[in-house]
């Protein structure tokens, strides 16, 4: 049977879908390719009609999973807010218990950092393409609100974000883990003046 090419597109899709969960929860180089095409209702023949090889897969994964990541941002947790409470918002989201928990669903750069510098140079490629763009997304509320260098302080907030949930989801107490996110939202928001008293945490401002 012959499909068009709307029809391969999909299934290349649920294919990728399929894979960057897996990448998140096992990392890269525990990911084969017969599993993911189980998965996906695929059959393992049928692989190669979509990609060369399980590194091509595992390169075009991470690009698809910073894809939906970013646009993830941009419509559930950025929408039309201002950028303070846009601000307020992605820390929040970042630093939840939900984010920690959700190992096979949440940020690429967390799930992949540790394994990209053992991967092929194409697929650290599209990683560092991907933190580039993840950053961008950071740098422009961050300059809305008058910081100079918008863009290394959106690293730097990246680098925490990420190290901070690195360390929650390591953490084997409960209570501890929820006390390391809590105190860094609040540390954060702090740093970058948007923790004003008296306001929830969704609907604080940046004063400035």
């Amino acid at each position: 049977m012959r499909y068009d090419s709307e029809h391969k597109l999909k299934t290349r899709e649920r294919v990728l879908a399929v894979a960057a969960n897996a990448i998140r929860s096992q990392g890269p180089h525990r990911v084969g390719v017969a599993a993911v095409m189980s998965e996906a209702g695929l059959t393992h023949g049928g692989f190669y009609a979509h990609f060369a090889s399980k590194d091509e897969l595992i390169t075009a994964a991470i690009d698809h999973m910073f894809i939906d990541a970013r646009a993830r941002i941009d419509h559930h947790v950025y929408g039309d807010k201002p950028p303070a409470q846009a601000l307020t918002a992605y820390i929040d989201f970042y630093l939840s218990a939900r984010h920690r928990d959700a190992m096979g669903k949440g940020c690429p750069v967390a799930a992949l950092a540790a394994d990209v510098p053992r991967l092929g140079t194409a697929s650290r490629e599209r990683f560092s393409a991907g933190v580039t763009a993840l950053s961008e997304r950071i740098a422009a509320p961050l300059a809305q609100l008058g910081y100079a260098d918008a863009a290394a302080l959106s690293r730097s907030v990246l680098a925490e974000l990420l190290g901070t949930l690195a360390i929650a989801r390591s953490e084997p107490d409960g209570a501890r883990s929820d006390a390391i996110l809590a105190d860094a939202r609040g540390l954060l928001k702090r740093r970058l003046g948007l923790d004003d008293a008296g306001l929830d945490d969704n609907k604080r401002g940046a004063q400035r």
